[in-house]
């Protein structure tokens, strides 16, 4: 018989990992990419795509630069954007792709294998992606599975944002968080930065704050760790 749970969390991941093509087009083209799934065939990593931009050209910009990637080994098009990116797609153009590629340099077996359930398309834009997981885990074993996941693919993982969606209970609190956490965070969240697209980048939270990229981006991971801590 199932056993039926209550628990679960719901994260917001901005990720960096090393030798993935979605970051390298995606950093030096305008155009952006919905990941809608990777499936494993032959030993490669097939994943279904769509390139989204403003205009036309931004998108036939991003596919050549797709094609153009040595870390890519084949790209075809389907006759429409996936179902999922219907209402989800920013800008004026958009096509379906299908990429073909290392499944060494894909970062989905990671996180899947330890229990980050996609609960939406992936975003990838500016030279980062942005998982939306589900995970049924206390924070503690998340914040461990994460430090994994960074070890295991020498990736950035800074986690924007944390719900309970079966408990309703919303963004955890932020009481145990200092004064700067707490200002960072709130100003993060009054700018837009997490929303999507995003309204606001780190370099000009920074400078906001009249502070380092690397600052800033800190203030945000030691927010993850107590945010991450145990209840």
């Amino acid at each position: 018989m199932a056993t039926d749970t209550t628990g679960g969390l719901r994260l917001t991941l901005d990720i960096w990992h090393p030798d993935c093509w979605t970051l390298a087009v995606t950093e030096r083209t305008d155009g952006g990419l919905l990941g809608h799934g990777v499936h494993r065939i032959d030993g490669m990593a097939n994943g279904r795509f769509t390139a989204y931009g403003d205009a036309t050209d931004e998108v036939d910009e991003l596919v050549g630069a797709i094609r153009d990637s040595d870390l890519t080994e084949s790209v075809w098009e389907t006759a429409s954007p996936h179902a999922d990116a219907d209402t989800q797609v920013p800008g004026n153009a958009s096509r379906g792709i299908v990429v073909r590629y290392d499944i060494e340099n894909s970062i989905n077996d990671a996180l899947v294998s330890r229990g980050f359930i996609p609960d939406e398309p992936v975003r990838m834009y500016d030279g980062r992606e942005y998982w939306t997981v589900i995970v049924n885990e206390s924070r503690t074993a998340v914040h461990d599975r994460i430090d994994a996941i960074r070890d295991e693919m020498d990736a950035d993982v800074v986690v924007e944002l944390i719900t309970a969606p079966a408990a309703g209970s919303g963004i955890f609190r932020t009481d145990e968080l200092s004064a700067r956490q707490r200002e960072v965070f709130e100003l993060a969240r009054q700018k837009g930065y997490y929303t999507w697209p995003r309204e606001v980048s780190a370099t000009e939270l920074a400078e906001d704050l009249d502070v380092s990229k690397a600052t800033l981006l800190e203030h945000l991971r030691k927010a993850e760790v107590k945010l991450l801590g145990e209840v």
